[in-house]
């Protein structure tokens, strides 16, 4: 049976700092890709993609969709972290706003304060990076039959059966947990000290007004993290 790691690369949410860990673990067992989009279903590519690296462990992508993939005598090991989605943003703003990068999210940052940043992201249709990002990603691992929060409720418990959803204020417990379910297939996995791209003490405040718009428009996000936090607590 061969195991791979399968790291759900959520923007701004430690991920940078588990592919260190992954990187010190396997230091030629390890790959990142990116991919379309593929109408919300990329799953097909990303086994592919395991498929063909026989010789990689872990995988990292910021762009997987879909359900996980499967395939006769492979065992995959999901890791997936959340974050307060305010605190979440705030750091995206942070980032980018510093970012030599001429992406959409760097124009913003550095043309707006952290309102104007928020203001123009929800503005835009489609973009969800100021609103439920979390849960829209997490819901694309069931089919669209039931409603969004619904499925990536649903997700974080199909997925914590296998692998690991954890919290990024919860940093060390989630390694330690992917430590053990790592170590049947890898014996000599280890956790290290690592705190990779990290946006530093929070340096923007985050007004009463602004807050209360965040948290209406990421009362999904919120609501997953309590999920979380829960089956955390009565693990």
């Amino acid at each position: 049976m061969r195991t791979a790691i399968l790291h759900y690369h959520l923007f701004k949410n430690a991920g940078t700092s588990v592919d260190q860990l992954l990187r010190h673990n396997f230091p030629d067992g390890w790959d990142s890709r990116e991919f379309p989009g593929q109408g919300g279903n990329n799953t097909a590519l990303v086994r592919e993609w395991i498929l063909d690296r026989p010789d990689i462990s872990a995988f990292s992508s910021h762009t997987m969709l879909g359900p996980l993939p499967e395939a006769p005598g492979l065992r995959v090991i999901p890791v997936v972290l959340l974050r307060d989605p305010i605190a979440r943003i705030t750091s995206a703003y942070q980032f980018e706003r510093t970012q030599r990068a001429d992406t959409r999210g760097a124009k913003l940052a550095k043309a707006h304060d952290l309102e104007g940043y928020v203001s123009a992201r929800l503005a835009m249709p489609g973009d969800r990076q100021c609103r439920n990002f979390q849960t829209g990603r997490l819901a694309t691992l069931l089919p669209d039959t039931i409603p969004e929060l619904e499925r990536a409720r649903a997700a974080v418990k199909q997925l914590r059966q296998c692998g690991i959803v954890g919290l990024v204020e919860a940093f060390d417990r989630a390694m330690a947990e992917l430590r053990l379910l790592a170590l049947q297939a890898f014996p000599a996995f280890e956790i290290t000290p690592v705190r990779a791209n990290m946006s530093g003490p929070q340096r923007t405040e985050v007004s009463k007004r602004l807050r209360e718009r965040l948290e209406h428009s990421n009362a999904h996000d919120i609501r997953l993290l309590r999920d979380v936090e829960a089956l955390m607590a009565a693990a």
